[in-house]
């Protein structure tokens, strides 16, 4: 209990200090604010392959939980590239341990003047113990690429959000 009351007491007394060094919360204002208003709008296209499937459904599941926009006004383009390579070998030359990594380029373009947004990239990978038993392996490989789309949707929406909520804090400075 007295942990807990020292916690409380000390986010109490942080809070103030992250108003005063610029500290806005990314999704203010709920469904409401601009950055899901924004990207809440997001067409997703078509991404290739297994992997681009498991991404694409990975992204829309996170804009729909958004879905604060009323039309599409971004589209976001997605390029895949999935490698599996051995990095354990035993003397036998048999494979022991694979790596499996997963890279998207994504491009976010204006639907109404064409022009891209953001153009970046995101990644992450995977170790995967290569079994006895060539099922079991398949089986972890699939595991790892689905992970790893649940990662790299992750790092594509954060991105994006970050890009929108900088461009829409830039917007008022603008004007004046």
């Amino acid at each position: 209990m007295r942990n807990r009351l020292t916690s409380f007491a000390l986010v109490m007394a942080v809070t103030p200090l992250l108003a005063g060094c610029g500290f806005r919360p990314l999704y203010s204002g709920g469904t409401a604010g601009v950055v899901a208003q924004q990207i809440g709008s997001v067409d997703v296209a078509a991404i290739e392959g297994k992997g681009g499937w498991l991404v694409r459904n990975a992204l829309n599941d996170r804009l729909s939980a958004i879905s604060g926009g009323n039309g599409p006004h971004y589209r976001l383009v997605v390029k895949l590239d999935d490698q599996i390579i051995g990095v354990g070998v035993r003397p036998d030359d048999a494979v022991t341990r694979e790596r499996r990594t997963l890279r998207a380029r994504y491009q976010l373009f204006d639907q109404a003047t064409g022009a891209v947004v953001l153009d970046a990239t995101a990644g992450s990978d995977a170790g995967i113990d290569v079994a006895s038993s060539e099922y079991a392996t398949i089986a972890s490989e699939d595991t790892a690429l689905e992970r790893l789309a649940q990662i790299v949707a992750d790092q594509i929406i954060t991105r994006m959000a970050q890009k929108i909520a900088s461009e829409s804090a830039a917007a008022p400075a603008k004007g004046q």
